[in-house]
């Protein structure tokens, strides 16, 4: 029997929302990065960021598809210069997400906290210093229980 993708281990599309629900909550309460959100977003923030995750994990192309690319991705959390003690309070936003989630310890909180500080740090800080600098066709990164896959 093979493995469930990170999408499914963590519920489908109902557990991504749930979690992508939680972490907003916990970032719009965070005095430092509730920042990142003083001058709006989306709407369907919360979805998206659901979709979003759901495809980088193994579930299906809904974010890519409906939503967005990667470059646009990219584009939105560039230009702000560095912002470390920012990615430092957003990941620990994420572990308590997970918590409020109910996703125990174990693999799949391990893996999930994983892919989220490397794109924290990694993707989504790649360009501090200009949005112009990203480049089109990036694609959603895909993260499997083994980590980044290409």
């Amino acid at each position: 029997m093979s493995k469930p993708t990170l999408f499914e281990a963590v519920g489908g599309p109902t557990g991504v929302l749930e979690l992508a629900r939680a972490w907003h909550k916990r970032v719009l309460a965070d005095e430092v990065v509730a920042h990142a959100f003083s001058h709006g977003f989306h709407p369907q923030h919360t979805e998206r960021l659901a979709a979003y995750w759901a495809e980088a994990w193994g579930g299906p192309p809904a974010y890519s598809t409906k939503h967005g690319t990667e470059s646009a991705v990219v584009r939105m959390h560039s230009g702000n210069g560095p912002h470390d003690e920012m990615d430092r309070r957003a990941i620990r936003c994420f572990d308590l997400a997970l918590e409020d989630v109910g996703v125990p310890e174990g693999e799949l909180r391990t893996v999930l906290r994983q892919y989220f500080a490397w794109a924290t740090t990694t993707t989504m800080a790649a360009y501090p210093d200009s949005k112009t600098q990203v480049p089109e066709g990036l694609s959603i990164p895909r993260w499997t229980w083994q980590g980044l896959q290409y």
